[in-house]
């Protein structure tokens, strides 16, 4: 079984087409856990009218975004977890059902990866995502930044971790690198995985983001190393 996660305040404008996605997944072995902060716009509404029995939600105050993940991940059943936020959606109705078929029950990896696309305010495709994922993926990759897509990074339930809650903004980058400290296995689908609203905490708030990142790559990977390669990403982007 896969949980899909999704982490909603005041989400009204965004929530709905994400409902949908996961409601429409060919995959049976879904359960979409909704893990609300108490809205007060219309967003328990929506919640209301798409439930079903696949669905379990909750709406009580929490301390964030990372708080209501680490709720989320001890609430939910499935075997893997993925965290799609409201505005994300699979690229298809069958992309579950690919992902959990790309492997066997003989060889259950720790981690699931693909690509991403990203798409605008009412769903129209962008870009992919600037980021290009590995054909192999380990913690020393994200000394590169977020290669892979926070959405498109699918978790053991028994490998989790909580995110650590000192990190406001990029927990999730963190998250990613000790997760992959602790994978044994995990499996490149080399599959489009999800459509990834391109707003967000971390692009409104991108500065503050940015500090996050470069403190989390010094704790990872060595503060003369996490230097030079910031001199080289901005050599790069001159050059580009």
């Amino acid at each position: 079984m896969l949980t899909v996660i999704t982490v909603t305040y005041n989400a009204e404008p965004t929530l709905e087409r994400t409902l949908k996605s996961v409601l429409e997944q060919t995959y049976p072995h879904i359960e979409h856990l909704i893990v609300d902060g108490k809205s007060n716009d219309g967003t328990l509404a929506l919640i209301q009218q798409y439930a079903n029995e696949k669905m379990v939600w909750i709406s009580e105050p929490d301390n964030g975004l990372y708080d209501a993940m680490n709720k989320a991940a001890t609430m939910a059943q499935g075997d893997y977890l993925c965290f799609l936020n409201a505005g994300d959606t699979f690229i298809s109705p069958d992309s579950v059902e690919r992902i959990m078929q790309s492997f066997d029950n003989e060889y259950a990896p720790d981690i699931i990866y693909g690509e991403t696309a990203i798409v605008d305010e009412v769903g129209t495709f962008l870009h992919m995502r600037r980021l290009k994922t590995p054909e192999k993926l380990t913690w020393k990759s994200f000394r590169q930044g977020m290669v892979v897509c926070h959405q498109a990074f699918i978790v053991k339930r028994e490998l989790f971790e909580p995110y650590d809650l000192s990190y406001r903004f990029s927990s999730d980058f963190d998250w990613c690198i000790r997760m992959m400290k602790r994978a044994k296995t995990n499996l490149n689908t080399r599959l489009t995985l999800i459509n990834y609203l391109n707003e967000g905490m971390t692009t409104i708030n991108r500065k503050a983001s940015l500090k996050e990142r470069y403190r989390i790559m010094a704790k990872y990977y060595g503060k003369l190393s996490t230097f030079l390669h910031h001199l080289w990403f901005v050599v790069r982007a001159v050059v580009k």
